[in-house]
């Protein structure tokens, strides 16, 4: 019986072949992201430090659920916009990458839409959607 063959090696082969290829798993979470507009300071992160902002404005405020009891200050995410209400409203092929210097809960501005993730200053928000846009669905992930 050694030369005989076993049925069952070239169907185990098929999906052990479909699951490494097809299946991607991806590092990143999903939420919502908003704007909010100048003023910024004071933040909740940093005080009245104007040298916590980044010189290319990729700011962010962290929504309650990323905040983390301030843990999240400091934090940079990368963020991609993946789909808005308006079909056209994303700018598919732009990531970006942010750092986390505010509560959105207590910002001095108001963010565009309420519950978000992630509120992004405008030149954020304006370099992956567009900026009519109150609010967008992102994908993040914290570098």
């Amino acid at each position: 019986m050694p030369n005989q063959q076993r049925p069952w090696r070239l169907p185990l082969f098929i999906v052990f072949f479909l699951v490494t290829t097809f299946y991607n798993p991806s590092l990143a979470d999903v939420g919502t992201a908003a704007h909010y507009s100048p003023p910024y300071l004071p933040t909740a992160c940093f005080g009245n430090d104007a040298s916590q902002f980044p010189t290319n404005n990729l700011f962010a405020a962290a929504g309650d659920g990323i905040w983390d009891n301030g843990a999240s200050c400091g934090r940079q995410y990368l963020v991609r916009c993946i789909s808005a209400a308006t079909p056209g409203t994303c700018n598919p092929s732009q990531t970006i990458q942010i750092r986390i210097v505010d509560r959105a809960e207590t910002s001095v501005s108001r963010p565009s839409a309420n519950g978000a993730t992630i509120i992004l200053s405008n030149t954020a928000f304006g370099a992956i959607a567009n900026p009519s846009a109150a609010s967008v669905n992102i994908e993040f992930q914290q570098v």
